[in-house]
């Protein structure tokens, strides 16, 4: 069967989808992928001919739409030569395969590396035509007679506009899927620029992902990525147009990716927009609209960076202003509070006034900006998300994925590899073929999700020991700190929470590291076992799973200080100690916060450092070492050689961006009521992550092959999840980390009567009135301090002092929880849930009044919808028609025939 019969297959619906992919296995082996009991064709091996930057055969007329390259069996050492027969076997096979398909192949021998070939792919015209039916891709049928809205800031965003003279606009069609039998109606001015160089790649991918290479006991086996990990071939790849540096003077070459280069990627392109139609266009879709989500994101933290700068600056310039600061450092009122003991024996008596400078660096991100700051930013995810929203449609109209459906995505060659039970296919009655039964399924799912809930566990498991170790160091800082007479200069900030704050999270942040090496791999497994129908259910399903480790990976020790340290310490007579062993951690006499200030910080910043050593530096090493142990610089070399020694991008290769990106806007907007500074830092990193991430893909990685998505995918729920999880969690760190509800309460019920003794309210008294006594004879034997400060007498100090509203030594309720704890708590629930209830009020407003799709989209998609119609449908009619007049003269002949014959 010709490649023209296959085609006509296709234009008689033949490609009808189904839940396996049979109809595409149908359609393969009717256009003769199977080769049994034929003749193996071979590519043509040609020499190269000395044109570094040719994308063609050595024709001059093919273009070459996709590369392999594997190493010659033939060159091994004699006695390993048997061992790779089956790989040439392979391989053979398989080519011969892509070749009974429609793809043709020329291969060349390496310019650097006698042992290594390239085979190179050209997909011709009528393959094109007959896979763009298949794979449903939408082709131009018009020019777009809709005039863009003009926004009234084009004349201030020009200025940051890649130049239109190297950049041209796109111009804009109206699309419809392609139709060979229709294709009269489609834009094909020019057959060569019909197709782009990505819509080829994509279409010879495919190609690749079902070529046969194996047939054994009736068994099809194919599929490109086998083939790759198994070491058949060593790298499949589509080629770049040209050097990013330099410009191609081949007349045929479009320098896309030169300019991507001068105009996104280099460094001096920093403040300038990003070109997104030609992110699309050279690289896909799915690339693209991770470029945009994440400019769109980037932009949006603007506002959150000033806003939360503003907060800070104000902590800032009311710190020495705070009447419970300056109480703390006041040497009459807090170097005259004695403290209690914060561990057992090994810890002694210190004076409050001790902590003098932690209580002013707490004034700067606990106080009342950072209430109003936190409702700012539970307001600010809601918009981001809605216009997020308006911009995502706005691209899949015009990037043509607007009608993006199941169909058009094809099944994962790994799983159309393991169809062989039987059922009857829901929507369309007819027996289809699925890899498991529902039994099956039902036990994939399951232990898919035991071996989630086991490894998450695990990390909870690894915070706990982190735990273990603050309570345990903490003990050592406390006796041997005091100790160092070289910390003398130091000793207002070297404290021993300080130092078991800080080491314990430089410990979390490298077991997170090591943790998330291993999570992913597991991650990967459990989602392989699974067996998802389609790329995009795969990279969803895992997409679940690496957030959930990640989730608790990088957020427990988080959520431990913010809602759980300090919280159940009992009190100095009676503590509550882990494991019957450790005394539980207390938390600075000015609470937790700036503990979690701390953590954040160094977590967010290690891991900004790491991820750009991970994505800059190591790729570029790897090109380096490899550039000079080929000496490729001495040499000319073609092309697709060149792209060889460039990195693989990977096939979780954005996913991992999109991860980095997502647990960024954990931190942004979880725990930002303590830390009013993480939007900013957020935005500085991601103004070079966008360049880093630019220069990355265009210069130290081989172009990825071009791949249809719709939005960002699972990405999209997950994000709305976290900011609906923000609103508790920075309503309940305002309530229950930050001192503010108990200031809050002194200042409008205790401060005056009937609790207090001043007439107005006031914030004077608040550190004597939420500090609790204790009775240092009621210490048990195993609590006592062994030893004392100089400064202590044990005749005339007989109390001292702790963080917690109880009834003091004497009275009849002696050490129970008093009223003013009572009056806090009510006032901390009271305040979740009005603040809740009212920031969610209104994030569903705004979600409600922001339509997701903007008008002037409708309009569009409503135009295009009819003009396809008008033009696709009606030109069907007219055949129809005029099909019906030619039967209507033969039949008349044909009467009149038969009359004279009777006659």
């Amino acid at each position: 069967m010709s490649t023209d019969d296959c085609s006509g297959l296709a234009m008689e619906g033949v490609f009808e989808d189904d839940a396996c992919g049979e109809t595409d296995q149908t359609f393969i082996e009717s256009c003769d992928a199977s080769i049994e009991g034929k003749d193996m064709s071979i590519p043509n091996l040609v020499e190269f001919n000395n044109d570094p930057g040719s994308l063609f055969f050595n024709d001059g007329e093919r273009r070459i739409d996709f590369v392999l390259v594997y190493e010659d069996e033939d060159t091994k050492d004699f006695e390993k030569r048997h061992q790779f027969q089956r790989r040439k076997r392979r391989r053979q096979y398989f080519e011969a395969s892509l070749m009974n398909m429609g793809l043709e192949l020329e291969a060349t021998k390496s310019v650097l590396n006698e042992k290594v070939v390239f085979v190179k792919g050209h997909t011709p015209w009528e393959v094109l035509c007959t896979y763009a039916e298949v794979m449903h891709i939408k082709m131009p049928i018009q020019l777009n007679d809709l005039k863009s809205k003009t926004s009234a800031f084009n004349c201030f965003t020009k200025l940051f506009s890649p130049s239109e003279d190297l950049i041209h606009p796109e111009t804009e069609y109206f699309t419809a899927p392609f139709e060979k039998e229709r294709i009269s109606q489609f834009y094909t001015k020019d057959r060569e620029q019909f197709f782009t160089p990505a819509m080829r790649s994509r279409i010879a991918s495919y190609i690749l992902t079902r070529a046969d290479y194996e047939t054994r006991d009736n068994v099809r086996r194919f599929g490109i990525s086998k083939l790759l990990d198994s070491g058949v071939y060593k790298a499949a790849y589509p080629l770049h147009d040209c050097r990013f540096n330099v410009k191609s003077e081949d007349q045929k070459c479009p320098n896309e990716r030169y300019l991507l280069y001068r105009e996104w990627a280099h460094p001096r392109s920093f403040y300038k927009l990003q070109p997104l139609d030609l992110i699309r266009k050279y690289y896909g879709e799915k690339v693209g609209i991770y470029f945009a989500w994440l400019a769109f994101y980037t932009k949006m933290l603007a506002f959150a960076a000033v806003v939360g700068l503003g907060c800070f600056i104000f902590g800032y310039q009311t710190k020495e202003a705070s009447t419970w600061s300056k109480e703390v450092c006041d040497p009459q009122i807090g170097g005259s509070i004695i403290m209690c003991p914060q561990c057992d024996r090994e810890c002694t008596y210190w004076r409050l006034n001790s902590t003098c400078e932690s209580s002013k660096k707490l004034c700067i991100f606990d106080n009342f900006g950072t209430l109003v700051f936190a409702v700012f930013m539970a307001v600010w995810v809601t918009l981001f998300l809605e216009f997020w929203k308006r911009y995502q449609a706005e691209l899949e109209y015009e990037w043509d994925t607007a009608t993006f459906l199941e169909q058009e995505e094809q099944p994962r060659p790994e799983y159309e590899a393991k169809c062989i039970h039987k059922r009857v296919n829901p929507v369309t009655q007819d027996i289809e073929l699925v890899p498991y039964s529902n039994c099956g399924k039902c036990m994939r799912v399951s232990c898919g999700i035991g071996t989630v809930l086991f490894w998450v566990l695990l990390i909870i498991a690894s915070v706990v020991g982190v735990i273990v170790y603050r309570l345990a160091v903490f003990f050592a800082f406390s006796a041997h700190l005091s100790n160092l007479k070289e910390l003398e200069p130091f000793r207002e900030y070297v404290t021993p929470q300080m130092a078991t704050s800080v080491t314990a999270s430089l410990i979390s942040f490298v077991i997170i590291m090591i943790l998330n090496t291993v999570y992913e791999k597991v991650a990967i497994w459990i989602t392989d076992f699974e067996l998802p129908r389609t790329k995009t259910d795969y990279e969803n399903s895992l997409t679940l799973k690496m957030f959930l480790f990640q989730f608790v990976n990088y957020y427990s020790s988080c959520f431990y200080i913010a809602f759980f340290k300090g919280k159940i310490v009992g009190y100095p007579g009676d503590p509550v100690y882990w494991l019957g062993k450790y005394r539980n951690e207390e938390c600075d006499p000015g609470g937790c916060l700036i503990e979690l200030t701390t953590q954040l910080t160094i977590i967010m910043g290690g891991k900004a450092v790491w991820n750009n050593i991970q994505e800059v530096l190591v790729p570029w090493i790897k090109n380096l070492i490899g550039r000079c142990t080929t000496k490729a610089h001495e040499k000319v070399t073609p092309r697709w050689e060149q792209d060889y020694q460039l990195q693989p991008l990977g096939k979780l290769g954005l996913f991992y961006e999109y991860l980095e990106m997502v647990i960024q806007f954990g931190f942004v907007t979880l725990f930002v009521a303590s830390f009013p500074l993480a939007p900013l830092l957020a935005l500085v990193n991601n103004l070079f992550e966008i360049r880093v991430d630019a220069w990355k893909i265009t210069t130290q990685f081989r172009r990825v092959v071009p791949e249809k998505a719709q939005d960002i995918g699972a990405w999209q729920p997950i994000l709305q999840g976290v900011a609906i999880l923000a609103v508790v969690t920075n309503a309940m760190i305002i309530a229950f980390t930050s001192d503010m509800i108990p200031r809050l309460v002194y200042y409008w019920a205790f401060s005056v009567y009937p609790y207090g003794d001043y007439g107005n309210h006031t914030m004077e008294g608040y550190i004597n009135n939420t500090l609790s006594i204790f009775n240092i004879s009621d210490f048990s034997n195993d609590s006592k301090p062994l030893r004392h400060p100089l400064w202590f007498d044990s005749e005339r100090d007989t109390t001292c002092r702790y963080r917690d509203f109880r009834y003091p030594p004497g009275h009849p309720r002696q050490y129970e929880y008093s009223i003013y704890y009572w009056h806090v708590i009510a006032a901390k629930l009271a305040f979740i849930i009005v603040v809740e209830h009212i920031v969610y009020l209104a994030k569903f407003i705004l979600s409600y009044i922001i339509p997701d799709v903007p008008a002037v989209v409708k309009q569009q998609m409503k135009r295009e919808n009819y003009l396809t119609q008008k033009r696709l449908h009606e030109s069907q009619l007219n055949l129809k028609k005029h099909v019906g007049h030619i039967a209507d003269k033969i039949i008349k002949d044909t009467e009149g025939t038969f009359r004279i014959m009777t006659d």
